[in-house]
């Protein structure tokens, strides 16, 4: 028995993989450097990786079978198209259509002669400038997306629009404004006890801005501060419509670092890793640098700044899938597994990577600590609403008149942030819904968003705060190809770990694809997701697909809402 309560369970690839060095993340590496071609079929390259470290070829066939990254065969010259939510909204998927005959070649292959492959990926993090595609790690964004590929001009792809509308940022301060970096750490390891960084997040009432909202002084202290603990500054954004994590970790990786510390220094943990989803090569950069600076500077090392304070901090890479997101399937990641998600408990702060007390906190939940440590929990806790305190980094999508990202306190009405902030719709457009919060955070009608910006308000309205990414979807589309996109996004990406979501998701993509109009066997479907599935994803699917129908006000796929 655990201490919390939990049977042992046993994982007979972790174990082996523990004794074999932990090759971990470095497994999956050696995946994505291995060469050309379908990873199980090319001469049994998976197996020889897997060989590497002495262990068997299902531990290496495991991930190369699981991540996008590496089940989709890569060319020569490798394209990424996006096909989420925001590039969805722009074009209809017309601009996935599009590109597959400008390049001669259909998502998710490579051209007969290896030339060039073609990846169907969901959000790249340029939902401002939809649609939008990496070729190689060159962005390209726009409407002219297709022919931009095909040669017919240089790529192009403006950087974030960033705005403070608090009057004092708590997370893009140095963005808009500049100023100096690393003002809180020295002095808090040099000076202060790792509680008192505890007390003021917990005065603070911060919880976590990654979707779940749990309470960040709560997962700090459920570690009891044990021998090993690792702290995640998780940077693996998926919900499609949000860009807030590639915009702290590309222009601000030193606010992140330091939440990263301050955690690790609560925690008592003296490992840290900052995990990048691979969709953001130029985030991964931009902090592997950081890193570099900030050993140099003393902030890292096995003596920080000449105190007894040991931390070690490295960037870990992801290969493609959402998923990954949620901190068991990140942490099996992490250890050269599938993403998959893990039945809870025991809870990864007790055991969680390799076994370890592990803490995972969204980036930028972990951006807002330097500001609470140095200003106190009781100046952030004044921020928002009383129960839930602070700011929040909200993006709009390309299809309103000024995208970008804006801190917000939370509480902000939605329709003072779409037409004030956002200027409404651009073009002469009209809204027909708004998607909250990523594919499964749910939609809220275009003459419904007098609610406000916070997790229990839009929950009343069916709708999730999610990582507050908003995404307005026009009258152009037909809600049914809309609702279609929901399906596609929740079959693509479950994780296949538990049966009621893997083959509930692909149902429910038939049932909508086939405009079937069973709708008793609908709701059976929509309650074994919302009842059965392991995790939050198949859980949340019900939920989006109801509001949706709910916000369109129409029969939708047999269902009415």
């Amino acid at each position: 028995m655990n201490a919390d309560g939990s049977e042992p369970r046993f994982d007979a690839f972790r174990a082996l993989a523990e004794r074999r060095g932990r090759p971990g993340t470095r497994l999956i590496e050696a995946l994505k450097e291995s060469g050309p071609g379908p990873l199980e079929e090319a001469g049994g390259r998976a197996r020889a990786v897997a060989s590497r470290w002495r262990l068997p070829a299902a531990a290496a066939l495991g991930p190369a079978s699981y991540f996008a990254d590496l089940s989709v065969p890569p060319g020569r010259r490798r394209i990424r198209l996006c096909t989420a939510a925001a590039c969805f909204a722009a074009t209809g998927g017309r601009h996935v259509r599009e590109t597959e005959e400008r390049l001669g070649v259909t998502c998710d292959s490579a051209t007969p002669d290896g030339a060039t492959s073609l990846q169907a990926v969901r959000c790249l993090g340029y939902c401002y400038a939809a649609p939008a595609a990496l070729d190689g790690g060159t962005p390209c964004t726009g409407p002219e997306l297709a022919g931009r590929l095909a040669g017919g001009g240089a790529p192009a792809a403006p950087d974030i629009p960033a705005a403070d509308a608090t009057g004092d940022p708590v997370l893009l301060g140095r963005i808009v404004n500049g100023g100096p970096a690393w003002q809180v750490w020295p002095g808090t390891v040099t000076g202060a006890a790792a509680d008192r960084v505890l007390a003021e997040v917990a005065a603070s009432g911060l919880r976590g801005r990654g979707g779940a909202g749990f309470e960040v002084a709560a997962k700090w202290r459920a570690t009891g501060r044990g021998p090993g603990t690792v702290v995640v500054a998780n940077g693996d954004e998926g919900d499609p419509g949000s860009y807030a994590d590639r915009l702290l970790m590309e222009e601000d990786p030193e606010l992140v670092l330091e939440g990263l510390a301050l955690a690790c220094f609560a925690c008592g943990a003296e490992r840290g890793i900052v995990l990048v989803r691979s969709e953001y090569p130029r985030a991964a950069a931009r902090m592997r640098e950081a890193v570099v600076r900030a050993y140099d500077a003393g902030h890292f090392g096995p003596s920080v700044h000449a105190t007894g304070t040991s931390l070690e901090v490295a960037v870990a890479e992801g290969a493609g899938s959402y998923v990954t997101g949620e901190e068991t399937a990140l942490i099996a990641s992490l250890e050269g597994g599938r993403g998959c998600a893990r039945p809870r408990p025991p809870y990864p702060t007790r055991h969680g990577l390799w076994d370890a007390p592990t803490v995972v906190n969204n980036v930028e939940t972990l951006a807002a600590v330097p500001w609470i440590v140095r200003r106190g929990g009781a100046a952030y806790a004044r921020r928002g609403t009383p129960r839930e305190t602070g700011t929040k980094i909200v993006c709009l999508s390309e299809g309103f008149a000024r995208p970008g990202a804006y801190e917000i306190e939370l509480g902000t009405p939605v329709e003072r942030i779409t037409a004030g902030l956002g200027g409404g719709m651009r073009d002469g457009r009209r809204a027909a819904v708004l998607q909250i919060g990523g594919p499964l955070g749910g939609f809220l009608a275009a003459d419904a968003l007098d609610v406000p910006l916070a997790q229990e308000a839009l929950a009343r309205r069916g709708a999730s705060l999610g990582h507050a990414g908003l995404v307005a979807f026009d009258e152009r589309l037909d809600p049914v190809a809309v609702l279609r996109h929901v399906w596609e996004f929740a079959a693509a990406e479950s994780c296949g770990a538990c049966s009621p979501c893997r083959v509930g998701s692909r149902r429910g993509l038939e049932l909508v694809s086939g405009r079937a109009r069973d709708t008793a066997e609908y709701r059976r479907l929509l309650r074994l997701l919302s009842e059965a599935s392991l995790c939050a994803f198949g859980r949340g699917i019900p939920g989006a697909v109801l509001s949706l129908a709910r916000a369109y006000g129409v029969r939708l796929a047999g269902w009415d809402g």
